[in-house]
């Protein structure tokens, strides 16, 4: 019989447990062959996938000792990816999505050089809204590498946005973030009320797996919008 779980999968779920409960700080995991018959998987692919998530810094594995959460996970994995969705709830706003456009294309030649992606691949190119109690909130203009993430050409993102599903299905090894004012286009006039032109915050971040390109996205935000960040 095929084994259908992948290690992306298992690896996904391991980083939940930990982040999420119920693996905490300190504890000692499973064996992998254990660990491999409760995903599901062959105890090859959970092998890669422990691996990987080692290397992102959220496990310490030693021969004979086992298999340990790390009492403190280097920077790396402590990084938490947003959720808009929890930022806007966390206000006590009401939270909606709109999906605006989505389409399958051959990456232009500006996304092939960013990303570094090969000549005639496809990617998923999504714009998205995200309202808070009603009001247009950021404007979410995504592009999914399908070479690396196949699993998006399946996804219509009508009920639920890239950004959560994201999260959910693929880890990630490397990230950038830029902070720029952008002049505001036709696209941010429509969904954001600003006139054309007008200096709109926006961040772009991309990500990476295993040197392999995952997503770029700009996100642009209204106009009161306010950035805090604290350590």
């Amino acid at each position: 019989m095929a084994e259908t779980t992948t290690f992306r999968e298992v690896m996904a779920e391991i980083v939940q447990r930990i982040t999420e409960g119920p693996w905490g700080p300190g504890t000692l995991l499973p064996g992998e062959v254990e660990l491999a018959e409760e995903f599901g998987c062959s105890r090859t692919t959970m092998n890669r996938a422990l691996r990987e998530v080692s290397e992102l810094g959220f496990l310490d594995r030693k021969r004979k000792a086992g298999t340990r959460v790390r009492m403190a996970p280097i920077r790396q994995a402590r990084f938490e990816m947003p959720v808009v969705r929890a930022e806007i709830e966390k206000t006590g706003a009401v939270y909606r999505y709109a999906l605006v456009s989505r389409e399958v294309v051959v990456a232009p030649d500006w996304l092939r050089a960013r990303m570094g992606l090969k000549a005639r691949a496809r990617v998923v190119h999504l714009v998205c809204l995200h309202f808070s109690d009603g009001v247009a909130f950021q404007l979410e203009d995504r592009w999914i590498n399908a070479s690396a993430l196949p699993q998006a050409l399946e996804q219509d993102f009508s009920e639920a946005g890239p950004n959560e599903w994201l999260v959910a299905t693929v880890p990630f090894s490397e990230v950038e973030i830029s902070f720029l004012a952008a002049a505001a286009d036709a696209v941010m006039v429509e969904h954001l009320d600003h006139a054309l032109g007008d200096p709109v915050f926006c961040v772009e971040r991309a990500t990476w797996w295993q040197k392999a390109a995952v997503t770029l996205v700009t996100l642009a935000h209204r106009r009161d919008y306010r950035m805090t960040t604290r350590y």
